[in-house]
């Protein structure tokens, strides 16, 4: 047998030992109790090196069987909230307007220039009359108001208060035009090449736009401070009572309280930030945890309102299940007797 015939023997019984070895591992978790999704992590790994990995496609996006071409919403991108490869996209560059998916810079910010959430500010008069007059979505803090930064924070995030936006922005930068350059140098830091902002909110200005691609950058950074983790992923919160409040004002997320349910296939969606304008559609920033593994979606420009079915969230439900189920299907291909038990 010549040097080159052996090695080709030796690496084919290394590659099925190595194989023989996981499967042994996988039936033993599973007997220990172990999860589906463990099973398919193991699988994965012990098959990697006779398998085909997913090819790399033009724009940086993994081949991926998530079909976005029937979704409401014509802007879309699906990333791995960990490395934060595109794993599915349509149209991820293409100029969008962000609507409430601003805040989402405004409240990052707000974390990162803020030292101590429970001090208290007192929202001043004069924040309050052009948000009235331009229809702005707000938390319900009043004019003159002591409030503690912690609830504006969730103010921002929850209920999209766009008086929480301006309060921060006046209390960081002396003004929401100077706190609109410094979101502008964040974005450039980031990475966010086709992104301008000209205010705290969202609300509609020909010059103030982004991508679904550059918000998903803007998401996957954010979610790595933790007190904007810990808003972003809450159902609802509280605030401190106050004069105008004695109870204190209780804020529900936009998006979960216009689902039925945050359970997707293999997972559940954990948190999000919605928007809407007339010029913008309805636009959805989200996270997802499906088969252990976390996930982000942003999409935007779907037709219809805060009056009709919920598009942009009916469109995030739809791509999350596919992905609950790619990975079920990946399961079964690789050790259908285990998925079966």
């Amino acid at each position: 047998m010549s040097k080159k015939q052996y090695r080709r023997r030796y690496r084919r019984k290394r590659r099925q030992r190595n194989i023989i070895v996981g499967i042994t591992i996988i039936l033993m978790a599973l007997i220990l109790g172990g999860t589906v999704y463990n099973a398919g992590v193991l699988i994965r790994h012990f098959t990697s090196s006779t398998e085909e990995k997913p090819k790399k496609l033009s724009g940086g996006i993994w081949e991926s069987s998530v079909d976005l071409e029937h979704l409401y919403s014509p802007y879309a991108i699906l990333l791995d909230a960990d490395s934060g490869e595109t794993l599915a996209g349509m149209n991820t560059q293409e100029k969008i307007y962000p609507a409430s998916l601003t805040k989402i810079m405004t409240a990052f910010l707000a974390a990162e220039y803020t030292e101590d959430m429970e001090e208290t500010v007192t929202l001043p008069d004069e924040i309050f009359g052009r948000l009235y007059v331009q229809n702005a979505s707000m938390a319900g803090f009043e004019p003159g108001e002591p409030v503690r930064l912690e609830d504006l924070f969730y103010g921002i995030l929850l209920p999209s208060g766009a008086e929480c936006c301006v309060a921060f922005a006046d209390r960081i930068s002396g003004s929401e035009e100077e706190f609109a350059a410094l979101m502008n140098q964040k974005a450039d830091e980031l990475g966010m090449k086709d992104t301008h902002f000209c205010n705290s909110t969202g609300l509609h200005d020909p010059d103030h736009y982004s991508t679904v691609k550059d918000i998903s950058i803007l998401l996957q950074y954010a979610l790595k401070n933790e007190t904007f983790r810990n808003a972003f992923t809450a159902h609802s919160y509280t605030s401190f009572p106050s004069e105008w409040h004695a109870d204190g004002l209780t804020f529900y997320s936009t998006l979960f309280k216009n689902m039925e349910s945050a359970e997707v296939a293999g997972g559940e969606i954990l948190g999000g930030k919605t928007g809407y304008t007339e010029e913008a559609g309805l636009c959805l920033a989200s996270l997802a945890k499906i088969n252990g593994k976390e996930y982000i979606l942003v999409t935007a420009g779907a037709d219809g309102d805060h009056n009709t079915k919920p598009f942009h969230i009916l469109d995030a439900v739809d791509v999350y299940n596919q992905v609950g189920e790619e990975g079920k299907e990946d399961i079964q291909r690789h050790f259908p007797a285990s998925y079966s038990m």
